[in-house]
């Protein structure tokens, strides 16, 4: 067991411990996915050291940025926390371990408590807010770096580096929360990328910042063909890249997980199979198998913890069809679609491509970058769907699949 002592941190943003991680491995079922930490280490002192990982809720993201800050931040010792994991084996191990300042930002959490703030002071800005908040500990520890009239964050870790020299590794967990919560709130959209931009490009931000990940559900925002931060590394559900093996459970993860836990592989890859990656193969929902062992009954676990309701209004604009192209998948077939156009964001469709191309980043839709083929991967997914039109009067696309096993399958 780690003491407290050895988890205690700075602060909630300035060099967190490791609490979160330590009960990510204490729980009943723990998928060893530390080598992402070699990948990251990689990316140190090198050229863009920018990481952008998207993926689908329940997917693992805040599990892995706890665990990296654990691993990196000053604001903990986590030698014991890592000891028999397999990154613990790597040789370069020790080289970065609680090296670093780290700063950790749950944009989810944050905006909530901005929204709180706000309440009580008309005057509290979201993006405002956010920056305060960080400032207030780096004045803490930097007192002689950070005044009491600056609200710049990127400016005030310009100013600590120029003086002390020292950088910043920086985590943002939830990241495209603003484009989601906020969808048509565009004076708050461009503060936040403004924020972003200050602490990702640009010379100052070259010289405070070691390394950079950030996670959410989206990709980060294309304005026209180009990104709003087009200096980061990029992995997301179309094209994970490097992160394919980290993004879900694999096929042999879930193996293991099934003789461990005596349940059977075929009933666990019938339900939460279906993602696949060209360069690992077959990817689980991590939150849905964990459920599944947890409870001992294979069922949709997708359905208990988001609302089908943004779904339905997606699928409700039938752009070019997009109706009947459901039709086609909830009967078993694939079906080719252009994924470049989408804008990475929940309000400029323009197509059923771009409809289709959010919902593979929610994660109700799979995508082989082979084929360019979409389909709905599982019968956890599916059992999604076919509920959500039961209750949406869908009458024509109900007789078009009800003769399908896939339908047959899922409960009433």
């Amino acid at each position: 067991m780690i003491n407290n002592e050895e988890r205690a941190g700075i602060g909630i943003y300035l060099n967190p411990g490791n609490e979160q991680f330590t009960v990510s491995i204490n729980s009943d079922l723990y998928v060893d996915k530390t080598e992402l930490i070699k990948y990251t280490n990689s990316r140190i002192g090198k050229d863009r050291p920018l990481i952008c990982s998207s993926r689908p809720r329940r997917f693992g993201k805040t599990m892995a940025v706890t665990m990296l800050s654990a691993y990196y931040s000053k604001g903990c010792h986590s030698e014991k926390l890592f000891a028999g994991l397999k990154i613990s084996r790597d040789e370069f191990f020790k080289v970065h371990l609680n090296k670093y300042n780290v700063i950790f930002l749950d944009i989810q959490w944050m905006y909530g408590n901005a929204l709180e703030e706000m309440k009580r002071n008309s005057s509290v800005k979201v993006v405002g807010y956010i920056q305060e908040q960080v400032i207030s500990e780096l004045r803490k520890e930097y007192p002689e770096c950070v005044l009491d009239t600056d609200v710049s964050l990127p400016s005030v870790l310009a100013k600590i580096n120029a003086k002390t020299k020292e950088q910043f590794i920086i985590m943002i967990d939830e990241w495209d929360c603003l484009f989601r919560e906020d969808k048509n709130n565009e004076n708050l959209q461009k503060e936040y990328i403004n924020l972003l931009r200050g602490l990702f490009k640009g010379t100052p931000s070259g010289a405070f910042l070691k390394l950079a990940y950030i996670t959410g559900i989206l990709p980060i925002k294309k304005y026209g063909t180009q990104s709003a931060l087009n200096n980061f590394r990029e992995h997301t559900m179309v094209s994970p890249r490097q992160m394919a093996e980290y993004v879900g459970f694999t096929e042999a993860e879930v193996k293991a997980v099934c003789k461990e836990h005596d349940m059977p592989f075929k009933e666990m890859q019938r339900w939460y199979d279906g993602y696949y990656f060209e360069k690992i193969g077959h990817i689980y929902s991590p939150n849905s198998v964990i459920e599944d062992v947890d409870s001992g009954e294979f069922g949709n676990y997708w359905f208990g913890t988001e609302t089908y309701a943004s779904l339905m209004t997606y699928i409700a604009m039938d752009f070019d069809g997009l109706r009947q192209l459901i039709v086609d998948m909830l009967g078993g077939q694939g079906c080719s679609i252009d994924v470049e156009s989408f804008q990475n964001d929940i309000t400029s469709f323009n197509s059923a491509d771009d409809v289709i191309t959010l919902l593979i980043h929610m994660g109700y839709m799979a995508y082989d970058s082979k084929t360019k083929k979409v389909f709905i991967p599982n019968d956890e997914v599916r059992s999604v769907f076919l509920r959500a039109i039961r209750n949406d009067g869908w009458e024509e696309v109900i007789k078009a699949v009800s003769a399908s096993e896939a339908f047959l399958n899922v409960p009433p």
